[in-house]
């Protein structure tokens, strides 16, 4: 085949490629005012490193991934097909069913805090149905529209640079651009390469953001939240990064409840013998062992009080604040000192004791859930528990302590909505969602039917099987890690203005 200069194949090729080259620069164009939204969707950077950082990766790798799409895709068809007509209208296809693509992505990080995966598969295809079925008709022809206008776009732009070609080629705006996006792409690697070996958060904490970009560890993951302790994370470093400060904002609002069943007993038991554990048994009390709880004491009582992570534990006990839901529903608790504060009365609606010994209790008894003090050095553990609350019965899979005040309020008292608004556990009786969790000794708990996920301050992170009790070599789920820490962080938040 003969490809000298003078070849019209050669021609056409060369036209086709300088063609190729300006069709890219318009689709950076709109590539980088589409990932824009990737950017808003993070915390903003806290230094003036970290927002350079962010501007130089923004322009160099949006265009660098943008430029590899057309290396891979339409370079090949200019010198395979080169058919002037035909590769235009291929270009243009090719480039809407990319930015359509990083559309979708850009919508799933924006709402979820990460990009499309297979592992959160259901979580996103979850999203869109709800996304479509709010409004079918009106949504619908939303995206219609976006993916037509797209299509619009790169025929325009396509057809416009091939018919002033010879214009475009005299101008230097290659050459400039160019230079700028290579010169950003080497500096935002090198400004990468020093932050991950100084421990320098603000640039690490942009680590997959952006599309095909660093993938996220554990230690990015919990900076990006303001979970990392960065002091224990690096002792020699002489930051004056303190402990994050947490404030509980509850709802607005409450719903009232009607509380119109029978009181519920919760008892707190140190340890309980083997002849009561057979009486309990032989009434046909629900028994398990797979009731998650952290082994600090104050962490483990707190859970069970507030129905909320220790992560709020702080605030709450520092002002003496009793749950938010004991305005609706009325709480005592007794043997119990560092909760005094909430009071101890006969009529209340759910009653919380502690117990040296056996409690006494009946075939008659109301209501009521036995949950033996966890004993055990570590973080987390698992302990056993005994009830006659229906909504526990026959539950043989992983819960967490904050779930059994929700289950009580949601199931017992028929009050789901003042549960959901105010704590943070599911109801065991209809969550199909075996999933929660917890913050205590500083690590960051999640777990996800069988799997629990530990993430201590300083970065490091093991997981584990509940049942077994062995180490799991897995990778991480950082898409379920994203959700639990956005659960974790629901009251987090400041109050809406008036």
């Amino acid at each position: 085949m003969n490809l000298s200069s003078h070849s019209p194949f050669s021609s056409k090729a060369s036209q086709l490629l300088s063609w190729g080259h300006w069709f890219t620069f318009a689709n950076i164009g709109l590539v980088l005012l589409i990932t824009l939204s990737y950017l808003a969707a993070d915390k903003a950077p806290t230094t003036t490193l970290g927002w350079l950082y962010m501007l130089v990766t923004w322009l160099s790798h949006t265009s660098f991934i943008t430029f590899c799409v057309f290396v891979l895709s339409i370079f090949p068809l200019s010198l395979i097909f080169p058919y002037p007509r035909h590769i235009r209208g291929m270009a243009a296809c090719v480039a809407t069913l990319g930015i359509t693509v990083l559309s979708v992505d850009a919508f799933v990080y924006f709402q979820l805090g990460y990009h499309l995966n297979i592992q959160a598969l259901p979580e996103i295809l979850s999203l869109f149905w709800k996304t479509i079925s709010s409004s079918p008709a009106v949504n619908s022809l939303i995206v219609l529209a976006m993916i037509a206008a797209i299509l619009g776009f790169e025929l325009i732009v396509g057809n416009h640079a091939w018919r002033h070609l010879e214009r475009l080629k005299g101008y230097a705006f290659p050459k400039f651009a160019s230079t700028i996006l290579v010169t950003c792409f080497a500096s935002s690697h090198i400004m990468h390469i020093w932050a991950d070996a100084n421990s320098y958060f603000d640039i690490t904490m942009q680590d997959n953001v952006l599309p095909l970009s660093y993938p996220t560890t554990a230690k990015t993951l919990l900076a990006r939240h303001e979970l990392l302790d960065m002091q224990k994370y690096n002792q020699a470093r002489s930051l004056n990064v303190g402990p994050n400060e947490v404030s509980y904002h509850p709802p607005a609002s409450l719903s009232s409840c009607p509380a119109q069943n029978a009181p519920v007993n919760l008892y707190i038991v140190k340890t309980l013998s083997e002849q009561t554990e057979a009486s309990l048994l032989q009434l046909g009390w629900h028994r398990s062992e797979q009731l998650l709880v952290p082994t600090l004491t104050e962490d483990f009582r707190f859970n069970l009080l507030y129905g909320l992570p220790a992560y709020y534990k702080q605030p709450l006990m520092e002002n003496r604040t009793p749950p938010v839901w004991s305005s609706r529903l009325s709480l005592s608790v007794s043997g119990l000192p560092k909760f005094d504060y909430i009071g101890a009365t006969t009529n209340a609606d759910i009653r919380v004791s502690y117990h040296e010994q056996d409690p006494v209790f009946s075939e008659q008894s109301p209501p009521l859930m036995l949950i033996v003090e966890p004993n055990s050095s570590d973080t987390i553990t698992t302990t056993r528990f005994y009830t006659n609350i229906k909504a526990f019965e026959g539950y043989s899979e992983l819960f967490q302590i904050s779930d059994v005040l929700t289950t009580i309020m949601a199931d017992h008292f028929q009050c789901g909505t003042l549960a959901a608004a105010s704590t943070l556990g599911n109801n065991i009786a209809t969550d199909t969602l075996n999933e929660g969790v917890n913050y205590s000794r500083g690590v960051l708990v999640a777990y996800k039917k069988d799997r629990i996920t530990l993430i201590a301050q300083d970065g490091s992170y093991k997981q584990l099987s509940a049942k077994e009790g062995f180490t799991l070599d897995q990778k991480l789920d950082v898409p379920f890690l994203i959700q639990s820490i956005k659960r974790l962080k629901q009251f987090n938040r400041a109050p809406a203005a008036k």
